[in-house]
């Protein structure tokens, strides 16, 4: 269990190279990953499975004892990343498919990784692994509904499907997940150790299906597709600070809000597009899973370099 555990770690600690390289991957050799893009759902479950043997009583606690924090985050998330997705599909002039693509992923639930880069970023980690729990459990409400709100416009949405799809893919998973962990403790602990490892494994796993079934149309839209994407992971960060800024958090708390406001699950919004819609909606999902880890992992290095600045200034 040692080497797994040191794999994990590894493996956990460069999940930007991985996803970079598995993009690259199922451009240059799609063929080697279109055949599974029945597992993109699958996958996806079992990054919620694990998300769900991680959480504790603790995480839930926090949410009660100062429950303004968590509602600032939560709210602040679901108001931002989607109406930043809206106006950039208007400002942009999207084709319809990747305006929804790009609202999709806009109205997801907070990203798996907010968590180790708010951690990387010393901010506020209880506060922040309590937005993005909570913003996960509302997923099953808040996305279809908002999509359905800033989509419409592009696209037909069948609000009731969705809500049943993040169900099966998100709640019943985590849900899942806690139960295993109460029932087994001792064996789910265990097992968390290797979860960098099968997370990671999952997520570049989606990103190279996504990336292989659109390599032609990636040719031709790409681009345009990584312009939005860039634009509102970078806006979402600069929204989320000014947010909690607003409402007069500490510095700790506002990284926290940061992270966790301008990274998605993009893995859901390439599940879902691709169930829902086109294989074609799903890229600003897959593009944003590998520029959002990126542009997180700098953040939160500047983040911590500034707080070790401060520090050695005193």
């Amino acid at each position: 269990m040692n080497t797994i555990e040191k794999l994990s770690n590894f493996v956990g600690k460069t999940f930007s190279l991985w996803v970079i390289l598995f993009a690259c991957f199922g451009f240059f050799a799609p063929q080697a990953f279109i055949g599974y893009k029945t597992w993109i759902t699958p996958l996806l479950g079992i990054v919620m499975f694990g998300m769900g043997l991680t959480l504790s009583a603790a995480d839930f606690r926090e949410v009660l004892r100062r429950p303004r924090d968590v509602a600032i985050g939560v709210v602040g998330h679901y108001l931002i990343m989607p109406g930043i997705a809206y106006v950039l599909a208007i400002a942009l002039r999207l084709p319809p498919e990747v305006a929804v693509g790009v609202i999709l992923v806009g109205c997801c639930p907070s990203g798996t990784a907010s968590n180790v880069m708010t951690f990387l970023a010393k901010g506020d980690i209880a506060l922040g692994v309590s937005i993005a729990s909570v913003s996960t459990l509302i997923a099953p409400l808040a996305t279809p509904a908002l999509v359905s709100l800033l989509a419409g416009k592009w696209m037909s949405i069948n609000t009731g499907s969705l809500f049943m799809d993040i169900v099966q893919v998100v709640l019943v998973p985590i849900l899942l997940g806690i139960v295993v962990k109460a029932l087994f403790r001792k064996q789910a602990e265990a097992s968390v150790k290797a979860l960098p490892l099968v997370s990671t494994v999952a997520i570049v796993m989606i990103v190279a299906i996504v990336v292989g079934l659109n390599q032609p149309k990636l040719l031709a839209n790409g681009l345009l597709i990584l312009t939005a994407v860039i634009l509102h992971n970078l806006l979402g960060f600069a929204l989320g600070y000014l947010f909690a800024r607003a409402f007069g958090m500490n510095l700790a708390k506002c990284k926290a809000v940061t992270l966790e406001t301008g990274m998605q699950n993009s893995g859901l919004g390439a599940a879902l597009a691709a169930a829902h819609f086109s294989p074609l909606a799903a890229v600003p999902s897959a593009l944003f899973s590998v520029w959002h880890n990126l542009s997180g992992s700098m953040l939160a290095t500047w983040f911590a370099a500034r707080a070790e600045a401060k520090t050695g200034q005193r």
